[in-house]
């Protein structure tokens, strides 16, 4: 699991069928000081979030596969939760 902020919603008129009804969203890994880093990604949402949010990212292929029951999905990442507050100890 990685934190990751969503930076804005991606809309496709032409997709693989496996994507039909999905939100999906373009995001950005965030490090612990909640700094955007790395190249944007798309990330499949399963907690309706939106732009702004601060997520929770699973970016493993086959457990995104095994959440939505579609063995053959082309999906690798999927938000699977929004952040309202992050602790860390010292």
């Amino acid at each position: 699991m990685k934190l990751a902020r969503v930076v804005a919603q991606v809309i496709a008129t032409q997709k693989h069928p496996f994507y039909e009804g999905q939100m999906t969203f373009m995001v950005k890994h965030v490090n612990l000081d909640r700094q955007e880093t790395g190249a944007p990604f798309v990330a499949v949402d399963r907690v309706q979030a939106g732009v702004g949010d601060l997520v929770l990212l699973m970016q493993e292929g086959s457990s995104a596969r095994h959440m939505f029951n579609e063995p053959e999905a082309p999906v690798r990442s999927t938000i699977v939760g929004i952040v309202d507050h992050v602790e860390l100890a010292d």
